[in-house]
């Protein structure tokens, strides 16, 4: 597997890695115990860039993570997030990142993960209500008490991930990007890449729309939280899977999935850009390891671009998106 660079700090990862969070939550039932076979499976093929947040269950995925990290601990670089808050229950409590906030967060989290250190520390979203410099110089402090190697944002704006950025060194931001969130091309990419940033584009494959095998929202389960997603309903979807139907044809001519040519778009964007799809079947995690070694030659992203253009995907990303690009 290859590595990249996320950073200017020394930060390395695997060009691809895996996205945790549907193993607890948000695409329906899940079974612990299988997602833990493919983070296995996923460390035993390369992949060594392992990504959480304390929200995602909640809680309980970075217990699934540590349970299955522990014993391989030295093979993974552990990436978790704080900022959304939850109660015990499950229940949303909106945004936070004051000082105490992410103290508190972050030993939580090392305690569920069973580990000394988290190696990427992410604000999983920027709180409106205070200075960045706030949230990041409570961060910084957890690196000098070395309980976080590498700290990172989500979802951020170009002005706020500047100004971030001069009060402690971004290793990575973490946002949506993939042929049908193509929105990060107006300023963030450039933003990050002047600033010495990693990118990681989380759901790198549409949240499952991009493999091809999402054609009825029906179809998913009555908990899928992709339901609620303007993307993935009524006439967008329609107008959605029309743009899909040639990305497939594209596949299919260069004799790979849908899912490998959309992770080697992704990834041949630019050198500074890492990806971690999600998935919960070890078969799904082998397809899309395979897209590491997928070439595209200038003619073919012409030919991804003619089919799927940015601007061209109906419907906004969330229900709600004033969490986002603060």
């Amino acid at each position: 597997m290859e590595e990249r660079q996320l950073g200017s700090l020394g930060l390395r990862v695997s060009a691809l890695g895996l996205g945790c969070m549907g193993m607890s939550e948000f695409y329906g039932p899940s079974d612990s115990a299988e997602g833990i076979d493919v983070i296995h499976r996923a460390l035993d093929l390369g992949v060594t860039f392992l990504d959480t947040a304390d929200m995602y269950g909640p809680f309980t995925n970075e217990v699934l993570v540590g349970k299955a990290i522990a014993p391989r601990r030295g093979e993974v670089i552990l990436a978790t997030k704080f900022g959304n808050a939850r109660g015990e229950n499950g229940e949303f409590l909106g945004v936070r990142g004051d000082p105490d906030y992410v103290r508190k967060s972050c030993d939580a989290s090392l305690k569920r993960l069973g580990v000394d250190v988290i190696d990427l520390y992410y604000q999983h979203r920027v709180d409106p209500k205070l200075p960045i410099e706030e949230t990041i110089g409570a961060m910084s402090e957890l690196v000098e008490a070395g309980k976080v190697r590498y700290i990172g944002m989500s979802e951020a704006a170009p002005a706020t991930i500047r100004r971030a950025h001069a009060t402690f060194p971004i290793s990575a931001l973490q946002t949506e990007y993939s042929l049908w969130s193509r929105e990060p091309e107006d300023e963030i990419l450039q933003t990050t890449k002047d600033l010495g940033i990693g990118f990681v584009a989380y759901s790198p494959l549409g949240r499952g729309f991009l493999t091809g095998q999402i054609r009825n929202v029906e179809e998913l389960d009555d908990e899928d939280a992709r339901r609620r997603y303007p993307r993935f309903q009524g006439e967008n979807l329609e107008k959605n899977l029309a743009l899909a139907e040639k990305v497939l044809q594209i596949a299919n001519e260069k004799g790979v999935t849908p899912a490998q040519l959309a992770l080697a778009w992704v990834l041949r964007q630019s050198e500074h850009i890492v990806a971690i799809p999600g998935t919960r079947k070890i078969n799904r995690l082998e397809e899309n390891i395979k897209a590491a070694s997928v070439s595209l030659s200038p003619e073919e992203l012409k030919a991804i671009d003619a089919a799927f253009p940015k601007g061209a995907t109906s419907g906004d990303r969330y229900a709600v998106m004033d969490s986002v690009n603060r």
